[in-house]
């Protein structure tokens, strides 16, 4: 069963470069929700969700991500270091790679297929192309990261918190790219299949969770 989800992840992401490739049928799905949420958009007319929308997807950009990787690295290793861990400093390479890991992945990615944004325009020489989201992969790798580095020393409780909020930060990163209409869906979704990947494969690297504090024991208990 550990196997499913990467495999799916693996799956989707093969499918969706498929048809952006080949231009398939699959991109009526982009079209359609760019025409759903720009009527969304236009009957709302809320310069507050507006704002948000483009708010959120800024946190995908290497500023504040990149930052934010290192600052969980660095609060993980100090985390360890309090703890006497044996190689308490691994998490700061850790946090290194994965940063290193978004552009070489990403930016060949995005010359191969050269897809043009939402709003159809030629891309010109220095552009890489819209397919996958840059900023959706580096908010998955960067914040997810942080989250697997961090969490890794923190009690049950805490971790499901901070891997929940990390998973809504990233997924209104990728909302607000296609409510502001900066991406098509399909890049989304590409990016997040892609991101997960990467956690999954780095999480099986990792050391496991920190231990839970045993309780007292319970008289007559079983």
């Amino acid at each position: 069963m550990r196997s499913a989800a990467p495999a799916a992840l693996a799956l989707v992401l093969v499918v969706i470069s498929w048809q952006v490739r080949a231009d398939g049928p699959l991109l009526d799905l982009d079209r359609s929700a760019r025409h759903a949420t720009w009527d969304f958009r236009h009957a709302l007319h809320s310069t507050l969700v507006n704002h948000l929308g483009a708010t959120l997807s800024d946190l995908g950009g290497n500023v504040p991500a990149f930052p934010l990787l290192l600052l969980g690295g660095t609060l993980a290793a100090g985390l360890r270091r309090r703890t006497d861990s044996p190689r308490w400093w691994l998490p700061l390479p850790v946090a290194v790679l994965a940063g290193a890991a978004v552009p070489a992945l990403v930016v060949p990615t995005k010359t191969f297929f050269a897809r043009p944004g939402p709003f159809g325009m030629p891309l010109t020489p220095e552009q890489l192309g819209w397919y996958p989201s840059g900023h959706t992969a580096t908010s998955t790798i960067a914040y997810g990261t942080a989250a697997l580095l961090i969490g890794r020393e923190l009690g049950r409780r805490a971790r499901r918190l901070l891997y929940t909020a990390t998973a809504l930060l990233c997924a209104g990163v990728g909302w607000g790219l296609v409510w502001s209409d900066y991406h098509w869906l399909l890049d989304v979704l590409a990016s997040w299949c892609l991101g997960g990947l990467v956690l999954w494969a780095l999480a099986r690297r990792l050391a496991p969770p920190a231990a839970e504090p045993a309780g007292p024991a319970q008289p007559g208990g079983h």
